[in-house]
């Protein structure tokens, strides 16, 4: 299970007008530490800014899954409850799950989020969805991966 950190960036962009303004932008990445986060964010948009750039903050996010669609630009943080039975008390229980979900627009995020959750055993009811302030998106590739030691 991956386990996503969010981590802004801090630098300068050059505006359409030509103007350069001061950007913190939030991307996510997967890692295994704050420290694996920082470096692999680095390593990320070394290729995409020029000048100097720092991080500007780490933090782990609580996102269990993320449906991507590679025709979309933006990311919906979809929170939604699994409905459990307590079987001691009888009783229901709701847990509350995230999931980040990349469409083009509200009404995509949610067609995307019921798409990936068809064959899901359990019920669940959708609480809230609202668009996010993420650029983009870094899973973990293979070869990515830590080399082992022995």
């Amino acid at each position: 299970m991956a386990l996503w950190f969010e981590c802004k960036i801090r630098y300068d962009r050059m505006q359409e007008n030509g103007a350069v303004k001061k950007v913190n932008e939030p991307y996510l990445v997967d890692a295994l530490s704050f420290t694996e986060a920082e470096a692999r964010i680095i390593e990320e948009m070394k290729p995409f800014i020029s000048g100097d750039f720092s991080i500007s903050a780490v933090k782990k996010t609580k996102i269990a899954e993320i449906f991507f669609d590679e025709g979309a630009d933006k990311y919906y943080m979809v929170k939604y409850n699994i409905i459990t039975l307590d079987e001691r008390s009888g009783s229901e229980k709701k847990v509350a799950v995230f999931a980040l979900v990349q469409a083009i627009d509200f009404d995509a995020a949610l067609v995307n989020f019921r798409e990936n959750m068809k064959g899901t055993l359990a019920d669940f009811e959708i609480v809230s969805i609202a668009e996010t302030q993420v650029m983009d998106v870094f899973p973990l590739k293979l070869g990515d991966a830590p080399a082992s030691a022995g």
